[in-house]
């Protein structure tokens, strides 16, 4: 399994950034996939997942409207739209397989930080 994150920097309060994953060495298409993230102090956090098909996507409270995900199946990737940044969206961005905070695989991640 091979996960590789890219998209990451640095943003502005209320500005955008696009995570994009790469996917490779299993079959794409038979897993949900996941974003998580991971703040200094606080550990891993699941920020939002989007079933096999694409259809059914959940996201944690404090991302719900502002953040998007969504799957290319075709291309193996998947990725998370983040609008309306707040500092507190500040972390290492990892994509993961699986649904919710279930991953059993991640990858290295990609940092977003939001900074004035």
């Amino acid at each position: 399994v091979q996960l590789v994150e890219s998209g990451g920097g640095v943003a502005q309060p209320g500005g955008s950034l696009r995570l994009s994953c790469a996917a490779s060495g299993f079959a794409f298409g038979d897993y949900a996939m996941s974003w998580g993230r991971q703040i200094p102090g606080r550990g891993r956090e699941w920020v939002a997942s989007v079933e096999k098909d694409g259809r059914d996507r959940f996201y944690r409270n404090d991302v719900q409207g502002r953040f998007i995900i969504s799957r290319d199946n075709l291309k193996n990737t998947v990725t998370l739209q983040m609008n309306s940044l707040k500092p507190e969206d500040t972390a290492l961005y990892f994509c993961a397989r699986g649904l919710g905070s279930h991953f059993d695989s991640w990858g290295q991640g990609t940092q977003v930080t939001i900074d004035s």
